[in-house]
């Protein structure tokens, strides 16, 4: 006798998949294009295109080296860990060995994925200030650790004493995003420091996410707790090429650390992707030897918008309050105009506006109330969407 039942039921999907959520990002960006007509202040994607000079140096490459289209070593190409091992020595006052202690991989993103699998076992605490990147939480759960949020201060500043109190026996991490993702800050050195002492004291180890260390609007320069003798054993550090060179498509980071935690790291990098793209490889080492006007470019037009954007939120400080960004191409904007949840205000805005913000609640509690605005678009992008939020809270009202 045939029984079909058995063709009724499914496998369950792990658990550790079904504890995390689909990123507000993607969501609001489906959303939008099931919406149509739409305008951007939501994904962190700075409308610049690659730079010519590097799009035709990967061609040539391309066309004339057989090897480009192969596998590299899974750590990265020799020539290209040498050149960042010169950059973070030259730039940041990092010494690391291009040897063993940096891994090119597919963006900053698998760099943090698979530094916190080396680090957490699950049932592992990860602390959180919060505002957070969105992906980290769902990367901590991931891993089957724990996200132990801590609310950043007013100002979006390290409240170091409650870090410190939210340390226990469980802690293994704390992540941090500097200059900030969601947020814009730039938290100083002295309170990064501080938390880089800490670290020691209280034996956790501190992710850092460098990905916006290019963009600060002021003439301080950032201490990377990496370059320190002290703390060395307790910090690992990620970067990322996407935003700095315009390379967000060609997925290609690395991760810092040392030796003791690079042999692990690459444990988890070989199990999951062997080796960074070798095209984007080359990219990177195209981008980081060849000229630096693009970047002066690139950085000098987010000055601009990040005055623009700050302009207009500030014509509609009826209806929103700010902190004005130190760092990277986004604001956190809090809404005085309702009490609603911010997936339910950054939802009508998008399908009663046709502006396309993220909800702030999905960068942890300490976002809720806050609408994340990018201004990494064109300016006339910029103000289309501004002039189109006017509009709508018109009516809002």
């Amino acid at each position: 006798m045939n029984d079909n039942s058995n063709y009724s039921r499914h496998v369950p999907v792990s658990r550790r998949v079904r504890d995390i959520s689909p990123s507000a990002t993607k969501e609001m960006a489906n959303l939008a294009a099931k919406t149509g007509g739409c305008v951007s202040l939501g994904q962190g994607v700075p409308s610049f295109a690659t730079p010519d000079h590097i799009v035709a140096a990967v061609t040539e490459i391309m066309h004339s080296d057989p090897a480009s289209g192969k596998y590299t070593l899974q750590s990265g190409m020799i020539q290209l860990r040498e050149c960042i091992a010169g950059y973070l020595l030259q730039e940041k006052n990092i010494s690391v060995n291009p040897e063993n202690e940096i891994c090119v991989t597919v963006g900053g993103m698998e760099a943090l994925l698979t530094t916190i699998f080396t680090v957490i076992d699950p049932g592992d605490e990860i602390i959180l200030p919060s505002p957070t990147y969105a992906s980290y939480i769902e990367q901590v759960l991931l891993a089957g650790g724990i996200p132990k949020f801590v609310p950043l201060t007013r100002d979006w500043g390290l409240d170091l004493p409650a870090i410190r109190q939210a340390v226990n026996p469980k802690t293994k991490a704390v992540m941090l995003c500097n200059p900030g993702n969601p947020t814009g800050t730039v938290f100083s050195d002295d309170q990064t420091m501080e938390l880089g002492r800490m670290a020691v004291d209280c034996n956790f180890v501190i992710i850092t996410d460098e990905a916006y260390d290019y963009i600060l609007y002021s003439n301080e320069t950032l201490t990377s707790l990496l370059g320190l003798k002290t703390m060395r054993e307790h910090i690992i550090s990620v970067f990322s090429l996407s935003k700095k060179y315009a390379l967000t498509g060609w997925r290609i980071g690395w991760v810092a650390a040392d030796q003791r935690w690079m042999e692990q790291i690459m444990k988890v990098h070989d199990a999951t992707t062997i080796c960074a793209p070798t095209p984007s490889q080359f990219a990177a080492l195209v981008a980081l030897e060849g000229d630096q006007e693009c970047v002066t470019h690139m950085r000098n037009a987010l000055v601009r918008r990040r005055t623009l954007c700050c302009s207009r939120l500030d014509g509609l400080s009826e209806y929103f309050s700010y902190v004005p960004p130190k760092g990277a191409f986004y604001v956190m904007a809090k809404y005085l105009f309702s009490d609603s949840p911010s997936r339910e205000v950054a939802t009508r805005l998008l399908q009663e506006a046709k502006v396309i913000t993220v909800p702030g609640g999905s960068f942890g509690p300490g976002g809720e109330g806050h609408l994340r605005l990018s201004f990494g678009g064109k300016s006339d992008e910029i103000n289309e969407a501004f002039d189109r939020i006017e509009r709508w809270l018109v009516r809002f009202g």
